[in-house]
């Protein structure tokens, strides 16, 4: 089969979010850009070769906890439709593929990414290993606007990677409740999230020796000289990872080496003045207790249902389904 790319929202509409959020991000104090800009072709390469680093553990984790548990999420959920939200490489999905193959009931594949190149790339290599295999990817901000495919049920959607994390609380909880009125009885959500752990582990997974994490950092600014017409000194930026132990969650950001002045020609001529020393927010990356887990998908309507995790409990991807007791919505 023939995999196909929608666009939804139409480029256009993703340019003017990009205008909207470089403005609002770059006036605020302090300076907080969201972390969806990170990831155009560049910085989506950039992520790839991070999740092949030894500190970053959580790929490798998460894809030996799938490689072990993919047949039991398979049982569990039957699907028939596996949605995926952030889909990147689609990689590890692999392994939900063929076990959902496996069980017998996997029809069709619809992934979803801000970024149109890793779906190209990703639906052509799927294409190709699995040709009876329906798959349909679109172009989308799921966080600004989910729309869930309409295909046969049971659906098995599956935001995995940590992105979960990369919300704030209250995004979190807005994204539960849309994805809880999308949900028809029978789908199920499989959440994978970073957990708790020593602080020396999770920081160095974003403060990598061979300095990709920063090199990943510091793209999004060639991307606004490239799409805004900035003129970021890229170089004259510091990467930066910290815990912020009160909120539970990694902060990454960039730090202006000296006193400059930046204009985005392509924002009508927007002049933007970083101190030395001032740092701009681009990244939380929040790290999960099972508990706490729990709560914010049953305050939601999501009901926890299982849980796997590693030997040292570094990450644990949750299986959650909508409560018996909570109102239900269609496809």
């Amino acid at each position: 089969m023939i995999p196909t790319i929608d666009a939804r929202p139409p480029a256009a509409d993703l340019d003017a979010a990009l205008r909207y959020d470089v403005r609002r991000a770059l006036a605020a104090d302090p300076k907080c850009l969201s972390p969806k800009w990170l990831y155009d072709a560049a910085g989506s390469a950039l992520f790839q070769e991070i999740t092949r680093l030894p500190e970053y553990y959580q790929t490798r984790t998460e894809r030996a906890i799938l490689a072990r548990c993919s047949s039991e999420i398979a049982r569990a959920t039957g699907a028939r439709t596996l949605i995926e939200l952030g889909s990147g490489s689609s990689d590890k999905t692999r392994l939900l593929i063929d076990a959902l193959r496996e069980e017998g009931t996997l029809r069709s594949y619809f992934p979803l990414d801000v970024s149109a190149d890793a779906l190209g790339e990703a639906g052509q290599a799927l294409t190709a290993a699995y040709p009876w295999l329906t798959v349909r990817s679109t172009v989308s901000d799921f966080t600004d606007n989910l729309v869930l495919p309409s295909a046969a049920g049971p659906r098995l959607v599956i935001f995995l990677g940590g992105t979960f994390g990369n919300l704030l609380p209250a995004e979190r909880s807005a994204f539960l409740s849309v994805l809880h009125s999308r949900l028809a009885p029978g789908d199920a959500l499989l959440l994978g999230v970073d957990l708790v752990k020593d602080t020396s582990t999770m920081v160095a997974a974003y403060m990598d020796t061979a300095g990709a994490t920063a090199r990943f950092n510091r793209n999004v600014l060639a991307r606004l000289n490239r799409e805004l017409g900035g003129d970021f000194d890229v170089d004259s930026f510091d990467h930066v990872a910290l815990w912020n132990a009160e909120r539970e969650w990694i902060e990454m950001r960039l730090r202006s080496r000296r006193a400059q002045t930046v204009t985005l020609h392509g924002l009508g001529d927007l002049t933007v003045r970083f101190g030395a020393g001032e740092e701009m927010r681009t990244e939380v990356s929040a790290k999960f207790r099972p508990t706490g887990l729990a709560s914010e998908l049953a305050s939601c309507g999501l009901e926890l249902t299982r849980w796997w995790t590693d030997p040292n409990q570094l990450y644990g991807p949750a299986l959650a389904a909508p409560a018996p007791d909570a109102p239900r919505g269609g496809r």
